[in-house]
């Protein structure tokens, strides 16, 4: 069965990226592999004749690019979010090679849309970024010099993705839906909300409280129906509070 469908729910996101020549070799290096959904998140500058001419071609994929005045904005609708990263931070979520990660991504990416998300040329990720993921990625390289260029990154992620394709068992029919990136953030909002009401959380010293709850609802990867659930518990505590 070609799978290469699957590729139609990968999102490609570029955060703040500077230089507008490699938002084209990114989407020259999405096209090659079968990839055509691009967001930027707040580039310096987009539309630029630099991204043009560096795409060699792949003027379909930027002419179809959205940019976007936030991560939030870029990861709508996703119910996967796999952040790529050359080392593993303080109270990180998971990491995974970009082989061992390309099958993971995929197998969500059979109902509903996912990302892979990468952060700007001179220090990647925020932290704050990598907290809207549930999954990182690293590229192996040359410890001493592990440094890619942003669109060599996604050249090897999108490779990997299509290698994965042929191998990949797809999900039963029957699978539950999964909660959408928006209404997952809607719940940490309302969980902090909550426990800042009850006083379990001090928001003047919140000793990383959030981060350690993101990263194990993350590994849940939370089903529409439980998010439902959760969001009821909360509401009902707040009333009894």
């Amino acid at each position: 069965m070609n799978k290469t469908f699957l590729l139609n729910n990968v999102r490609i996101v570029l955060s703040h990226t500077s230089h507008p020549g490699n938002i084209g070799s990114a989407a020259r290096a999405m096209k090659t592999m079968g990839l055509a959904d691009l967001r930027l998140v707040n580039p310096k500058r987009f539309p630029d004749p630099a991204a043009h001419a560096m795409s060699s071609g792949a003027l379909d994929v930027l002419d179809n690019a959205r940019v976007c005045a936030s991560l939030e904005e870029a990861l709508s609708g996703c119910v996967f979010t796999v952040g790529c990263t050359a080392r593993r931070r303080d109270l990180s979520h998971p990491m995974l090679s970009a082989r061992d990660a390309a099958p993971v991504l995929l197998k969500h990416a059979a109902r509903q849309p996912v990302a892979l998300v990468f952060g700007t040329e001179m220090s990647g990720l925020t932290n704050a970024e990598l907290d809207r993921c549930q999954l990182l990625a690293h590229i192996p390289s040359n410890p001493d010099y592990s440094s890619l260029n942003l669109a060599s990154a996604v050249q090897v992620l999108a490779y990997e993705l299509r290698c994965a394709l042929p191998g990949l068992p797809l999900p039963p029919a029957d699978t539950p839906e999964l909660a959408q990136h928006e209404d997952v953030e809607l719940f940490y909002h309302q969980l902090e909300r909550t426990l800042i009401s009850t006083g379990f959380l001090n928001p003047a010293a919140p000793r990383r409280l959030m981060t350690r709850l993101r990263r194990l609802y993350a590994r849940t990867l939370l089903e529409k129906e439980e998010l439902n659930f959760l969001m009821g518990i909360l509401k009902a505590m707040r009333k009894v509070d």
